[in-house]
Formats: C-alpha cells, structure tokens, sequence
C-alpha cells in the first residue's frame, strides 16, 4: 500500500490529524508519494472518494497521482476523486450547473478587447506618458483579476501606476465594454472560471471533506479565495517556498508563506530527505538558494550513495561557440537524449540551442516559449473550428478576420455585428440568409469625448467594385458588402469563408472537421500570409525558399492538429480539450528543451542550465519591470534541481553580432564555480539597490 512505502517524515504528514496542514516539499523529496499517501490514508479511514479534491498545477500532474492511486484502488475509485488544476475544476463545476461555457484562452481574448480598445482616443489627454497598448493593457486587466480583492480596476490603476492616473477613466469603461460583451456572447476566459466557481463555492456547500492543494506555493490570490470559499473541514498543501516562481502570473509567495499566520492551529512538516540529485549537484543548488530570505526552515539530506560527478562550469568565447559547443557535448553523450534536458531563461537562448542541435541532425523537443498551441496557424484553425460550433463566438470571428487586408479588430467587429444583424442574431442565417430588407446593418457609433469615444464611418460603399471578382449572385445582394472601408481582398476573404462553412456544414468527426478546413482556400490564404510574413528580409523582400519552408512547417502543424483530434467524437469536447490541456502536450522526441517555468515538477539525468550571463540570468530587464532577484534566484534552483546525475552550467563572453561583452552570472559566483571579484561586488551593489 502507499503508507507502507513513505520515510518516517511523509508517513508523519501524510497521516496528520490536524485540519490545516501545510507540507514544505523540497525539490526531489517525495511530495507526489506523500500526496497519494494522504489520499490512501483518507480512504482507508472511511472518507469517500467524492468528498476528496486534488488541486494540482497542471492536469498532467493530476492524471500521473490519480493513475496511482488506481494502482492500489483501482480506478472505480480512483476515477471518484475530483481532480485537476483550479480552471479544470471550476469548468467542470460549472458545466454541472449547466451553465453555457465558451472557454476561451486568455491570449485569444486579445482580439476582442482590441476591439474595444481602438475605438477609443486619447489624443486630447495631456499627459506626459503615452498611453499603454491594448495588448498590454489586457494582460494588466488580468493581473488586477489575479492579485486584487478590494479595488476597482480604475482605482487599482490610480494606485499602482498613478503615472496614467489621468487614462484611468478611459482605460475602466473598455474594461467595462469588454466585459459586458464577453457577457452577452458567453465568454469566459481562465480567470472568469475561477472567479464564478467561487462565487458557487460561497453560495453552497460542495460536499468535500478534504481539500490537497499541489504546488501551493504557486497559488494567487484569486485561487487562495475558492480554497477560503470552499473552507473544507480539512486543508493538505504542498509546496516549496524556493521553487515560488510565478510571480510574474499573480503568484503571491506571501500565501505559503504566512500560512501559520492565517492558520495559527497549522502543522507544519517538513520533508528533508532528497531522492533525486546526487550530493554535488543539491549542494551547489543550496549555496545560491541560501542567499534568499529563508521563510521556514529547512536542511535537506541527500540519500543517494552512488558515484556523483561534480557540476561542470562551460565557459565560451562567443555566444554561438555555446550553442554549437554544448550540441557537440550532446552528440558524443552516452545519456538516451530523451533523458537530457537544456533549459533556458529566455526563449532566444533557445532559438540558438535547437538550430545547433538540428544541424548536427539531434531530435529535440521544444516546450515553454512558443508551444505548438502559440503558433498563429493552429490557433486559426481552431477560431475557424469554434464557429462551426458556436457561431455566436464573436472573437473568434474577429481574431480570423485580422488575416484580411485592411480589416483590424474593430471592423472585424462590424462586419460580425452586421452579419448578426442580417441574420436575426445568427452570423450564419445573415451569411448566407439575409433579411433584404434591411440596406444598412452597421450600427452607429457613439460619441463621448472624455472616454475617447469617436465617429469615423462614412457613407454606405457600393458593391459594383466587387463585381468582377466571380462572386456568386445570392452573396453578391449581401449588405455587408457596403461597408465603406471593405476592400476588394476583405471581400474576396469574405467569399472563402461564406465557401468554406457550406464544405462544413453537417461534418461530424473532427479529424475530417480539421483536414477539411486545413486543405481550404480560406486557409490557405492564412499559410500564405504567415509564411509570407516569416520570410521576409530585413530589407522588406521576401526569401521563397524560407517562404517555402514556413510553409511545409505549417502543413506539418496541421497534421499533427489531425492525429489530436483521432480519438475526439464530439466537437466540443476536442476544442475544450484543446483550450485546456495544451500546455500539458509536447510534440516530437529527443533532446527535451524547456524553458525554467516548462521544466517545473520534470527531472532528467543530464541537465545544461545555459546563457548563465548577468542581465540574461538574472534577467534584469524583468527585475527592473517589477521581478526581483529573489524570483531569480528561486528559478535558478529550480532549473538546477532537475538534474539526477550530471549537472553543465554555461555562459558565454562576447555577443558577435550585438556587439555586447558579458559577465558570468552572479549565481556562478554564489555557487562558487567563478572567483568572487570586483565585478560580483558590483552586482551585489546594483541588486541591493
């Protein structure tokens, strides 16, 4: 049984009595073992499998400890267990109280909001910052959903950035027009789940008796208020206060770390026994971690007895020397690729790292950064999907519609809107059924001043410009058409979606679903304009045989696009699918490369940690806009303690073609591979600044 197999320490924590428990798990000491412990100890005295919530990270990490638990419970009780991260949970949750979901990723939401956004002015505010973006404005809309409990948006704004105190007003009303319309059309991006899924945890009692939260050092805010909302009569958390390295996403390291403080009748446990890295490599990681302020006490022991090989320190000359030299390092290895791993600070680093290790023709894999779901050509593919299921899904429309010349998100938005209205309220009944009656379906703009509301349509346009251009007559008598800013390849985009959809019509399989719009003009016209858009020089020209490759990539994407949707019968459940488990699904084999943050929970028997160059590692850039060396530092120990056996930290000299010297990171000095010089008191000066 799982009792049988914990040391003395997560037998302890795992059997606790105590109603608030909180578990300090250091890197490699068996969390995952205690957490399915916890979970047996729970059953075996009597509490049903029902009454049990595993709030986890990822749903990966939810699915591997449930799979455990079937092992020794089998999987009609184990399947019982409400498992998965907070936005899984709440999804589901909510779709029991049938509540219509259209989950949306928050990245895609962005066309939606800039919508909004570019229908505003702020040229007659005479302040001395310009204003911020739309696309940033969004992601600060998201941290204030993370991070804030008591202010609204507007005052949140006035306090934290009183340097846009005199936007703080236009900036609220778009937040207000967003949300408003993401309400009328149904969508709810991650944080909205959370946010409804606590308001039901605070209305009701949900039947569990027993709350485990994984990397609960990781938690924000928001997430902390559904687990106060719940209240179960039992609380089980676990997590590392130095592997606390989201901050970035509304991580508050403050919620683990004042848990005794909120609890004050809380055990606090400690595991200590490291299982994982050899006795070099977990030294080196406490040399640099100690440097940050230690928040519970901890001192790890190191239990593996065979032969360890000290971390090497690589030093380069140039920038591309590194890349080339640690993918010859990997080429004459006797490590199986798939057990390595390089892991990166920056997704640059890793653009050099992967073209070395193609040309050397090393397999690898690619995860954090850009993920196959990031690409722009899944993505379409996906917005043209949704449509099909839910044509009420206006940004998706928009987002699709950026891919039109001279079309952005706010006209995308009224060709949306005057299709809806064509049609009676149905985008598809005014594409391809308008009401003839109505010769002008685009509504008029508001005007007000002091939110940068503005009027720039123009008269109604006439379609006779679109005459030539082989349209069929039913299409042709279609209203939309006199847009008066619709151009001859809006129109002709327009026309390929208005084929498309009839292709689609009454498909039921979504891999057919996939590989019909994928072989589609409409879709093709989306390749041609990424590839376009990737091959082109510094200069403005375009290289055909980048184009052509750009190209191949897409259409290898699309394939694999395909194989996902195999085991899918039912349209929602794939895109669902696809919206919440695509940060938990890699593509390729080989060398695995991962980003800190993607490397997180992961262990492999070599490990180069690289770009170990300060102002790249720590990023100071980052530090600068509000990180602090501290989070720095905490995913250095992170990246570090994924190495088993063999441990290479590199850095390189000179930039050849920026032009720029560097210095070695300060954590090399702090894990005494470099001499401590005039340079490190330097750096420790501009850190304390």
């Amino acid at each position: 049984m799982p009792l049988s197999r914990l040391n003395k320490e997560q037998l302890e924590a795992a059997t606790s009595s105590y109603a608030r428990n909180l578990i300090i798990a250091s890197a490699g000491t068996g969390k995952t073992s205690t957490i399915v412990g916890r979970i047996a100890h729970l059953l075996q005295k009597g509490i049903q499998p029902s009454e049990i919530l595993l709030l986890t990270f990822t749903n990966k990490a939810a699915a591997e400890m449930i799979e455990r638990v079937a092992g020794f419970f089998g999987n009609s009780v184990a399947s019982k267990i409400d498992a998965g991260t907070f936005h899984a949970v709440s999804y589901r949750w909510l779709k029991k109280k049938n509540a219509k979901v259209v989950l949306k990723q928050q990245r895609d939401l962005k066309s939606l909001f800039r919508s909004v956004y570019e229908k505003r002015s702020f040229q007659n505010i005479a302040a001395e910052v310009p204003q911020y973006g739309g696309n940033y404005l969004y992601d600060l809309h998201s941290l204030y959903q993370n991070t804030e409990l008591e202010l609204d948006f507007e005052s949140w704004i006035k306090k934290n950035y009183p340097e846009h105190d005199l936007y703080a007003m236009i900036y609220a009303d778009i937040v207000d027009e967003f949300e408003a319309l993401k309400k009328e059309f149904g969508f709810l991006n991650f944080n909205d789940l959370l946010i409804q899924f606590r308001e039901t945890a605070k209305k009701e009692h949900l039947g569990y008796k027993e709350v485990l939260v994984d990397e609960y050092q990781d938690t924000n805010a928001l997430q902390g208020t559904i687990i106060d909302a719940i209240n179960p009569p039992s609380l089980f958390c676990v997590g590392d206060y130095d592997q606390s390295i989201y901050a970035f996403n509304g991580a508050d390291i403050n919620i683990i770390g004042s848990f005794t403080k909120k609890y004050p009748d809380a055990k606090v446990f400690n595991l200590s026994k490291n299982y994982r890295s050899t006795l070099p490599i977990l030294s080196l990681a406490n040399r640099v971690i100690e440097h940050n302020e230690r928040i519970y006490p901890k001192k790890l022991e190191v239990t593996r007895t065979d032969l360890s090989i000290p971390p090497k320190l690589l030093a380069y000359d140039e920038l591309f020397d590194q890349y080339h030299g640690i993918a010859h390092l990997i080429s004459n290895t006797q490590t199986p690729h798939e057990e390595i791993a390089v892991i990166f600070r920056n997704n640059s680093t890793a653009d050099g790292i992967e073209v070395a290790l193609r040309e050397l023709n090393i397999a690898c894999k690619r995860k954090g950064g850009n993920s196959f779901f990031d690409a722009k050509e899944v993505k379409a593919v996906l917005d043209l999907y949704t449509l099909l299921v839910n044509e009420q899904d206006m940004m998706a429309f928009i987002h699709l519609f950026e891919y039109a010349k001279g079309v952005g998100s706010a006209m995308a938005k009224e060709l949306y809107m005057a299709l809806k209205t064509l049609g009676g309220g149905s985008l598809f009944y005014g594409l391809y059924a308008p009401d003839e009656k109505i010769r002008n379906p685009f509504e008029k703009r508001n005007v007000n001043h002091q939110l940068g509301l503005f009027d720039d349509f123009l008269e109604l346009g006439a379609v006779g410009k679109f005459a030539k251009l082989g349209f069929d007559k039913r299409f042709m008598k279609n209203a939309v058409l006199k847009h008066p800013k619709l151009t001859k390849d809006a129109a002709q985009f327009l026309y390929e979606f208005y084929t498309l959809y009839k292709e689609l019509k009454g498909i039921k399989q979504p891999r057919t679903v996939v590989r019909k719009i994928a072989s589609s003009t409409l879709f093709e016209h989306i390749a041609s304009t990424l590839a376009t858009k990737r091959a082109q020089l510094k200069d403005g020209s375009i290289d055909e045989k980048l184009k052509e490759e750009a190209l191949l990539k897409i259409k290898r994407k699309m394939l694999l696009l395909e194989e996902l949707a195999k085991p899918y019968k039912e349209h929602e459940r794939f895109l669902n699918a696809m919206i919440l488990g695509s940060n938990d699904l890699t593509q390729g084999q080989g060398v695995n490369l991962l980003s800190i943050h993607a490397s997180k929970g992961l262990e492999f028997k070599e490990v180069y940690v690289i770009d170990l160059m300060d102002g790249r590692f720590p990023n100071r850039k980052l530090m600068a806009r509000g990180g602090s060396l501290d989070e720095e530092r905490r995913l250095f120990y992170v990246a570090v303690t994924r190495a088993k056996d063999i441990l290479y930290l590199s850095y390189a000299k000179y930039d050849k073609v920026k032009k720029v010297e560097f210095l070695p990171s300060q954590f090399l000095y702090e894990a005494c591979l470099v001499e401590k010089d005039e340079h490190y008191r330097k750096m420790v000066m501009m850190s304390q600044d």
